[in-house]
C-alpha cells in the first residue's frame, strides 16, 4: 500500500463510526450492568438524560421540575391508595369497639384475600418510591394482618419490586434527577464510599442499621457502579432483620403478647432514634473503618 493510500482520510460511514468499533468492541452488557466509568461523580453524562431530569413543565400556571412532578404524583397516588383502603375497611371500623373487635376486624381484612395482599404491596411500593413515608407503618400493618413470617415475606417482596423500579427510574433519569430528590450530603458521602474496595459491605451495613435513611440510599446507590442484581440482594437482605422485628412485635400485640411487643418496639425505637441523630457520625465511622 502506498503512503498516499495510508494517509487517506476516512470518509463515508466509517467517519461517523465510534472509535471503539470493530473487533475491539466490548460485548453488550447484560441487564443491570454498568459501564466501567459509571459512578456518582460521572453518572449518565448524556445531555438528553440531563435535559429530562432538569426539564420543567407548566402545571396550572406554575413551572415544576421533573423531580417535583414525580414527587407530587407519588404523594397523590399515596393519598388515593390510602383513601381506597379507608373506604374498604370502613365497614369494619365499628368492630373495634365491640368485644374482641380488633381480632374480628383483622379477620375481615384477611378475608379479602388477594385484594388485601395487593393493598399491602401497594403501600410498600409507595413507601419506598415516595421515600419519606415511614416504612415501619407498613411493616406493623403486615405483621398484624398476616403474622410475623408471611407479613415479613410480603413486605420484602414489595421491597424487591419497589427497589427494582427505583433502580430503573434512576438509570433513565440520571444524577440530576437524584440531586433534586435527595439531600446532597448523602450523595457526597456515598460518592466517597464508592471508591472503597468494601463498598458492598458499607451499603449492606447502611441498610442493616434501623433508622438510617434507607429509601434515600435506594435512590443514590443505583448511580454507583453496583449492578441491579447485586443492588437488590444487598439492600433487601440488609432490611430483613428490621422487617422481621417489626412484624414479629406487631403480631405479638394482636396475639396478646403485649409486654414483649412493647419492649421490642421500645428497643427498636431507641436504636432508630440514635441512628437518626448520629447518622452522619455513623457514616463517618463506616468510612474510617471500611472506606479503604
Amino acid at each position: 500500500m502506498s503512503n498516499s493510500e495510508q494517509q487517506k482520510p476516512v470518509t463515508g460511514e466509517n467517519q461517523d463510526a465510534p472509535a471503539n468499533s470493530g473487533e475491539g468492541t466490548t460485548a453488550p452488557q447484560g441487564a443491570g450492568a454498568k459501564p466501567a466509568n459509571h459512578s456518582l461523580r460521572n453518572a449518565h453524562p448524556v445531555e438528553k438524560v440531563k435535559e429530562k431530569a432538569h426539564g420543567t413543565s407548566v402545571v396550572h400556571g406554575h413551572q415544576m421540575s421533573t423531580a417535583d412532578i414525580f414527587k407530587l404524583c407519588g404523594l397523590v397516588a399515596f393519598f388515593v391508595l390510602m383513601g381506597v383502603i379507608v373506604w374498604l375497611v370502613w365497614p369494619y371500623i365499628g368492630m373495634l369497639f365491640e368485644p374482641d373487635g380488633l381480632e374480628k376486624a383483622l379477620d375481615e381484612v384477611r378475608g379479602n384475600g388477594f385484594v388485601g395482599v395487593l393493598m399491602l404491596l401497594g403501600l410498600q411500593f409507595l413507601q419506598i418510591v415516595v421515600a419519606f413515608i415511614p416504612g415501619e407503618a407498613v411493616q406493623v400493618a403486615a405483621g398484624a394482618l398476616y403474622g410475623p413470617w408471611l407479613g415479613a415475606l410480603l413486605v420484602l417482596v414489595g421491597c424487591v419490586f419497589s427497589s427494582a423500579f427505583v433502580f430503573m427510574l434512576v438509570s433513565k433519569l440520571g444524577a440530576p434527577f437524584v440531586h433534586a430528590m435527595v439531600p446532597a450530603k448523602y450523595i457526597d458521602k456515598l460518592s466517597a464510599f464508592e471508591q472503597s474496595s468494601k463498598f458492598d459491605t458499607i451499603v449492606f451495613v447502611l441498610f442493616l442499621i434501623p433508622g438510617m435513611p434507607k429509601d434515600v440510599f435506594t435512590y443514590i446507590v443505583p448511580l454507583t457502579k453496583m449492578p441491579l442484581g447485586k443492588f437488590l440482594v444487598i439492600t433487601n437482605v440488609g432490611r430483613i432483620p428490621g422487617v422481621i422485628l417489626s412484624t414479629y412485635a406487631a403480631s405479638g400485640l394482636v396475639n396478646g403478647q403485649i409486654i414483649e411487643s412493647i419492649v421490642i418496639f421500645a428497643i427498636a425505637a431507641a436504636v432508630a432514634i440514635l441512628a437518626i441523630v448520629f447518622s452522619e457520625k455513623i457514616m463517618n465511622r463506616l468510612g474510617d473503618k471500611l472506606g479503604k
